[in-house]
Formats: C-alpha cells, structure tokens, sequence
C-alpha cells in the first residue's frame, strides 16, 4: 500500500495512473489524500474525465486540496471556474494554490472580471500579500496590460521571493517598460534574492528593447555568474538582447556556443538579429543551416528572411521566398509577411504593385500596411498617393500621428502647404497629438534620454557647444541640411537651426563629450521613430569627423555609418 501511496506522489512521465487506481481498487484504498494526488497523475496524463471520475466517486468529502487538484487539472479553461464556484457552494474556502491557479487561468482566458473578483477574495482571506497569491496577481495584471496595478500588488507583498520579482519583471518587461523591469531586476540584486531563469531572461528582455549593451552585458555576467548562461531561455534572450543592441557578432558568439540544444525559437532569433541589419546573406545560410540540422522551419523563420530582404528592397526575392513558403513548405503566408512583400515593392517604387498586393492578398489590410506604403510614398514623394494611403490609416486608426504627419511631410516636400493645413486642422479637430521624437544613448549602464531641443541635462551647456562644433565642421565636407524635412513654412535660417538640434544629434554630442565609448568603438543611438533625412545624413559627415562608426537603431531597422556611408545605402 505504501508503494501506491508513492506512485501518486512520485510520478513520472510514464506513470500509468490507470494502473494504479485498479491496484488501488483491489486494496479498498479509501484515503482522500490518496486520490487527491490521483486526480493530479490523471490531470497530467491528460485523462480529465477521469479525474473528474475520481473526485465524485471516490471522495464523499472532498477539501480544500481536493478542489484545488480538480481546478488545477482543467487550468487555462472556463471549467476551472466553474469548479470554483462550486468549491464556493459546497462551501469550502481557497487557499494559496486554489487562487494561484485561478489566477493563472484567468490570465491566459483571460477574464478580467473573474480575475478581478479573485483579487478581492484574496483580500478579505488576508491573502493577497502572501508571495504565492502575490506574484500570481502581478502576472494575471501584466498579462492584461494592467502594469500599475500590477506593481500596486507587488508594493504589497510583504516577503518577495525569486518568484515574485521574476513575475514583476517579465511583466514590465512585456508591457513595455524596459527601464522600470531593469530597476526592479536592480532591486532584486540588491535584496539578495535569487535569480531565476524568467527574471534574467526578463531583464535581458528589456535590456533588448533599450539596446542598452552594457545592461546586457551586466546581466550577462550574472547569467554567467549564476550558471543561467546555459539555459535555453536565457541563451535565446541574450542572442536578442545583442542582436537588437546592433552586436550581432557577440549574438552570433552566443548562438554558436548554444548550438547543440537550440531549438527553432533560437535559430529565429538570430535570424531575426541579421534581419534587422538588412543582411539577407547571412539569414538565408542560416536558414539553410537550420535545416541542415534537421530542424523544420516555421513561420517566424521566412518572417526573418521577408524581413532582410523588405530592409533590403529586394522585390524579387521578397515575392520567391513567399511563393517557396506556400509551395515548397506548405505554410500559409500570414498577415506580417505580405506586409514585407507590400513594403519591400513600396520600397523599390512599384507602388501601384504594392497596393495591387495590399488589396487582393487574402487578408484585410491592418494599419501596418497602409502604414508601410504611406511611408513608400514618403520615400517616393508621391503626394497623391501618400494622401490616398494616409486617409485608409486614419479610418482604421484615428489617432496614429504617424498617419498625419507623414503625410504632412510629403505634402510640405512639394510645396502644398494649404493642405498641409488641413492636416494640421485634422489633427486638431480629432485631439490627435503628435509623439515626440526620443533619442537615447547609453553612457557606463546609465541610459540618457534626449528630445528635440532638449537643454534638461546636467551637461547640456557641454553638448550644444559640441554640436555647434560638429555641425560646423560637416558643413566644411560638404553637409547641407535636408530642410524639406521641416514641415513650416517658415524662413531658412530658422529651419537650419531646429534641425540642428534633434533629438539624435543631441545625443551623439552627448556621446563624444562624455567618452560614451572607447576611441574606436562605436557610438550607439536608439530613437523611437524614424530617423529623419537630414540626421542620417549628418551622420554619414559626423562619422568621418569623429573617426568612428556611429549605430543608430530606429522603428524600422539599424544604421551603421561609417567613412560617410550607411549600410542601408540611403534606403530606410
């Protein structure tokens, strides 16, 4: 009897739960707790029928552990919480893992209301606080992009644990705000709380999306440190954490160490990092690579390789990769990879294709489409064209500034400044605020943000008189402002001088007087939108007068400058 006890207790991935209830039958076992754990085998044999079967035959009385056994055998289904409810009627009150499982289903359902409920039974029970029901809330709220309350859960639990502050994190980190998942991940160190593989490869998340090297680098070490740099969680998240910081060689490094135990997410991911750089050479050999191994490509695998070639313009090879995915893999294009297709066509100006292919692919065109044949047409200065795609974006979405600005910009390009106007007048009318453009650059682990104009750091006299000087001997080689990039009607001189202080020079300045990096590495620029004509050309000028290669990483794809060249070859 004894060694059923422990077959229930103990199981593996080939324990037969059906053997043991009959040898439990035979022994007229009538022990709850017995069947409580046999409910459990049988819920991860995926038999829940029986594990239903189990708990109103075999249990006259079921508790709190019965209940939770059969909620957690249905976790992430509406049968968890109807089981609940019936937990409640019967009545037997929750306890930390009832709710946590809840929680869970709730999340991934997900069921707001239900969850919300929880959250305040879990109060009235004194709960709440408690680390398991904790950390619980503050993934169920991240997961319904609720991260203040999330963090209003976290403030309030008294003892956090390594499952605490990973769930806090990853939460952040997937809503993002990259800075205040690296404060937290900060904080954690500095508790003495241990790591897990969620919290680091949480923190490396958002160090990725910052493309803050030495914050990936830092959370390198204490992967290392820690002995996560084997995992494969947390290899794939540092082989992104450099490829979005620009270091694909380092990410590549990484890769390359990991490679017996990678599995098609990893193989993605570095694809992914050479696609971002535009280098369709290197996504293609790894894709052959990947499949050399015996490993199946996926979806994500062509999105990387669409992706490169949308980055590079290569029509052609854009629509026999689409036409190969379909064919040759039998996989169904989806929404994001004709989006390349359209974008890699707008791009090399066949935009009467590109919007023949947005109308007739077998999906309904999102924003991001629209989005990127408004900004071939920018590219293209085809004003009509770019009005006609900018009204279908702001049907879709009425309040993307992007929509309204590009198309002011186009129409301003080509002297139209009475319907420049009536942008500006739509824009008013529909309380539609344009975003400011950010630009950052990390300096010894300490991001610094700058905005156009911007004179809030400490350093600032030091940076404008640097910029000054920049831009003056650029003007020496040859550099004129772009000023059709100025939406105002407004005189020269004054265009000149707002154009000299965008956000992105502000913080390259920064970088030259505050030795952001050894002499003859790179700077490194992260900016939130576009960069602008006038600042990727600037660059191309400021690279030959610092005698070093400049990285700017924007919405769309990674710059390199370098000898008065970028390796998007003008085309972005």
């Amino acid at each position: 009897m004894r060694e059923l006890y422990t077959a229930t207790t103990t199981s593996t991935p080939n324990s037969n739960p059906r053997l043991i209830h009959a040898q439990a039958i035979k022994s007229a076992i009538t022990d709850r707790s017995f069947y409580n754990s046999l409910i459990t085998l049988y819920s991860k044999s995926n038999l829940l029928s029986k594990a239903v079967r189990i708990f109103h035959h075999h249990i006259p009385s079921p508790n709190v552990v019965s209940w939770t056994a059969l909620i957690s055998a249905y976790a992430s289904t509406s049968f968890a919480l109807l089981h609940f409810i019936s937990m409640l009627r019967h009545p037997t009150l929750p306890n930390q893992r009832t709710l946590a499982s809840l929680l869970k289903t709730c999340a991934s359902l997900p069921s707001l209301s239900f969850g919300l409920q929880l959250h305040s039974l879990s109060l009235k029970l004194s709960l709440s606080a408690q680390p398991f029901v904790g950390s619980a809330l503050v993934n169920f709220y991240s997961k319904c992009r609720l991260p203040l309350e999330a963090c209003r859960v976290f403030d309030e639990i008294t003892q956090r644990d390594e499952v605490c502050f990973a769930a806090m994190i990853v939460g952040l980190a997937q809503n993002a705000r990259p800075v205040d998942a690296l404060l937290v991940f900060g904080e954690m160190k500095a508790c003495n709380v241990g790591s897990t593989m969620y919290s680091v490869s949480g923190a490396l998340r958002a160090a990725s999306e910052l493309a803050a090297l030495e914050q990936c680098r830092i959370i390198h070490g204490h992967a290392v440190s820690t002995g996560f740099d084997s995992n494969l969680i947390v290899g794939t998240a540092l082989v992104d954490g450099y490829g979005k910081a620009g270091l694909v060689l380092d990410a590549r490094r990484i890769f390359d160490e990991l490679l017996p135990s990678l599995n098609e997410v990893a193989w993605n991911t570095m694809m992914a990092g050479y696609a971002q750089q535009g280098d369709q050479r290197s996504v293609v050999e790894l894709f052959n690579s990947m499949e050399a191994r015996g490993l199946v490509p996926d979806e994500y695998s062509f999105l990387a390789i669409l992706t490169s070639l949308y980055n590079a313009g290569l029509v052609g090879e854009a629509e026999w990769w689409l036409t190969r995915m379909k064919v040759d893999y039998g996989l169904e294009p989806g929404l994001e990879h004709y989006t390349c297709l359209v974008g890699a066509m707008g791009r090399a100006g066949q935009l009467e294709d590109a919007e023949r292919i947005a109308m007739t692919m077998p999906f309904e065109p999102d924003a991001a489409v629209w989005r990127a044949l408004l900004s071939s047409c920018a590219m293209h200065g085809a004003a009509d064209m770019a009005w006609a795609m900018g009204r279908r974006l702001m049907e879709l979405d009425p309040q993307d500034d992007s929509a309204y600005v590009i198309v002011a910009n186009v129409l301003a390009t080509n002297g139209r400044w009475d319907e420049v106007a009536e942008v500006r007048k739509m824009m008013k009318d529909r309380m539609v605020k344009k975003e400011g453009g950010r630009s950052w650059i990390e300096v010894r682990g300490k991001v610094h943000v700058f905005l156009a104009g911007d004179r809030r750091h400490e350093r600032s006299h030091e940076i404008y008189a640097k910029l000054v000087e920049l831009m003056e001997k650029i003007e020496e080689l040859g550099y004129s402002p772009v000023l059709k990039e100025m939406l105002h009607e407004v005189e020269e001189s004054v265009k000149k001088e707002t154009l000299w202080y965008h956000s992105e020079k502000l913080a390259v300045a920064f970088g030259v007087v505050s030795d952001a990096a050894p002499p003859g590495k790179a700077l490194r620029i992260v900016k939130n939108l576009r960069i602008c004509k006038d600042c990727h050309e600037a660059f191309k000028y400021i690279s030959c007068v610092v005698e070093r290669e400049i990285i700017v990483r924007d919405v769309n794809r990674y710059h390199r400058f370098l000898n008065g060249t970028c390796t998007c070859g003008d085309y972005w």
